[in-house]
């Protein structure tokens, strides 16, 4: 059956365009979808199936805009910028204050219409869609002949990393990116994103909290089922791995609250979600431990453009003058984690954000009830160091430690530079308060009747501290949190 052909139009309201993408990519996945069950339950002499992203445009021959206090929502100067849009439904509160911001900062018509961009035949799959596994493997075998698979080169991350060159296309145009990532990389990681953290991108807040401890989790849950308790609060649901929701005390259920169920196991990165009207909400992390799941996790997170995520760990204090339960906050890092160093060089300095800093300084001066002399006997403000090597003591002396002391570092840990230096890399505010569990260099290792004392302590405040931390940042708005340090002299528009 034809295909109705959608044109290119010309908008001048953000929900009209938003609604032509929605039309746009609605079709194509239904298209998608229905040849797929053609496909699985045996009809034969297809044809090649194909459906493409939508896209949006903008040509600006100006360099002239309207003032704005964001650091985003307009382009670097005249040219024609463009990128591909995915899953409208779910990024309808995103875009469209993305195209609005377009349309009060430039003052001209977006161009919304249909892209060259196959859509990959696995992204339209239904939540709890597994149709490969139905099909017996001569004819899963039949599935790439039949339908566009996804391509990796259409997913890599040149936009963000500084490296993408625009060439002119067919048509003589050189379309510069609109967005950090296109339509097929933001697909790729929504389902890494089920995989890893056992929950749909749906229920994602924007507001992140990681730790690399249990402990944390543990806290979060029980915080989170004693606020669906009170009726007059904010929140208004909790969920957990499976989709499990929970909702606020006197809130009415929805469809789709009674499909989630525990995972038979935990997924390798478990997600939580305290979730609040308009996604404003905190999602919290158990990345475990390493550099490497903590790039994994926050390269498919960065998609779903939050506002701000912190870490909450633990890490070893490096510093004879601090004792167990002390604070670092973060102001600098030493990248020895390794994982970044092809996308973000060594050379690239990650900055402390003063939105972020002074919102967690005066969290933890509002939890623990201290101020000035008191307040910095158990925080300390300096440069944090990470490692890939988690017995980077066994090495011969003197090993690591000088180059610890060579960077001032005064707390290490395998996870904060990472994620600091993928927020600076996704353009996505970020910020560090660790504990010290620990004091190797100066014989104080890790046991377990010390750790689990020190967890009971410092577990509970340190979680309130972050969530203190986020709800100052909430209120003092996003012109206040998205820092210009964090945006390059050709950066894209979007957020």
């Amino acid at each position: 059956m034809p295909r109705t052909v959608i044109n290119t139009q010309s908008f001048t309201d953000a929900d009209a365009a938003l609604a032509h993408a929605k039309a746009i990519y609605d079709s194509g996945i239904a298209h998608l979808r229905q040849s797929l069950k053609d496909f699985v339950g045996g009809q034969e002499g297809m044809a090649h199936v194909r459906a493409c992203y939508p896209f949006v445009r903008v040509r600006v021959d100006t360099v002239e805009r309207a003032d704005s206090r964001l650091s985003y929502g307009f382009v670097a100067g005249p040219g024609v910028y463009e990128t591909t849009l995915t899953r409208p439904d779910l990024f309808r509160h995103y875009l469209r204050e993305q195209f609005k911001l377009l349309l009060k900062n430039h003052g001209v018509a977006l161009e919304v219409g249909l892209s060259n961009q196959p859509i990959p035949v696995h992204f339209s799959f239904a939540e709890h869609d597994h149709i490969e596994g139905n099909m017996p493997p001569e004819r899963r075998s039949r599935l790439r002949d039949l339908f566009d698979l996804p391509n990796l080169a259409a997913m890599d991350d040149g936009i963000a990393n500084g490296s993408h060159e625009p060439h002119p296309s067919a048509d003589g145009l050189t379309r510069h990116p609109l967005a950090l990532f296109t339509a097929p990389r933001i697909d790729y990681s929504l389902h890494r994103l089920r995989h890893y953290t056992g929950t749909a991108p749906e229920h994602f807040q924007n507001y992140v909290l990681f730790t690399n401890y249990q402990f944390y989790i543990d806290e979060f849950v029980r915080l989170g089922h004693e606020l669906m308790a009170d009726e007059n609060g904010e929140h208004t649901a909790f969920v957990e791995p499976g989709n499990v929701l929970t909702r606020r005390a006197g809130l009415s259920a929805e469809a789709g609250d009674e499909l989630g169920a525990p995972p038979p196991r935990l997924p390798q990165m478990p997600a939580y979600h305290l979730k609040r009207h308009g996604h404003s909400g905190i999602t919290m992390v158990n990345i475990g431990v390493g550099p490497s799941n903590a790039k994994t996790i926050t390269d498919h997170i960065a998609v779903l453009r939050p506002h701000a995520w912190l870490m909450l760990g633990h890490c070893a204090g490096l510093r004879n003058t601090q004792q167990l339960g002390d604070y670092v906050l973060a102001h600098g890092y030493v990248r020895e984690d390794h994982v970044l160093d092809e996308e973000l060089p060594l050379w690239v300095p990650i900055p402390p954000l003063a939105e972020i800093q002074v919102a967690l300084e005066q969290a933890v001066a509002e939890v623990t009830q201290l101020s000035g002399y008191e307040l910095k006997k158990i925080m300390r403000t300096g440069t944090v160091a990470s490692t890939d090597n988690r017995n980077w003591e066994l090495l011969p002396h003197p090993g690591p430690e000088r180059r610890f002391s060579q960077s001032r570092a005064v707390a290490l840990d395998m996870e904060s530079a990472t994620i600091a230096a993928n927020g600076f890399r996704f353009r996505v505010p970020y910020g560090t308060l660790l504990c010290v569990s620990d004091k190797p260099l100066h014989g104080e290792i890790k046991l377990p009747g010390m750790a689990n004392h020190f967890y009971r302590e410092r577990v509970d405040q340190h979680l309130r501290i972050g969530i203190r931390a986020i709800e100052i940042l909430r209120h003092q708005g996003l012109d206040h949190l998205h820092s210009r340090k964090l945006r390059s002299f050709a950066e894209v528009a979007f957020q």
